[in-house]
């Protein structure tokens, strides 16, 4: 664990490699909570969460980065099942579109042949 602020591994061959920094549950409950407030970060209030949270400002611009991409396919996806939706609602309209076309006058005709 490199306590969320990543670090050089080595590994058999003495290359350095990068590892994946790993974030405590306290820095992604303050990070979402942000987020959820506002999408983007200006320099001097990413400078305030990444220094409160013992990150480095590039690790907060990256986690901003990362999460507005999976926010923005979220809402993609649900745009898209809405839009399911509708098309499932058009079709019955249409099925049911005698009714709807009928003109006020076609409907007084049908009233009257009921009565």
């Amino acid at each position: 664990n490199q306590g969320g602020l990543g670090g050089v591994g080595v590994d058999k061959d003495t290359k350095k490699k990068h590892t994946r920094p790993t974030f405590s549950g306290q820095q992604i409950f303050a990070l979402e909570k942000t987020f959820e407030q506002t999408k983007y970060l200006a320099g001097p209030e990413r400078a305030k969460l990444a220094y409160a949270l013992g990150m480095t400002e590039s690790q907060v611009k990256v986690w901003f980065q990362n999460r507005r991409t999976k926010w923005r396919k979220k809402h993609a996806a649900e745009m898209a099942t809405a839009k399911r939706k509708q098309e499932v609602l058009d079709n019955q309209t249409d099925e049911n579109s005698d009714v709807i076309s009928d003109t006020e006058e076609e409907h007084s005709a049908k009233r009257q042949n009921i009565q």
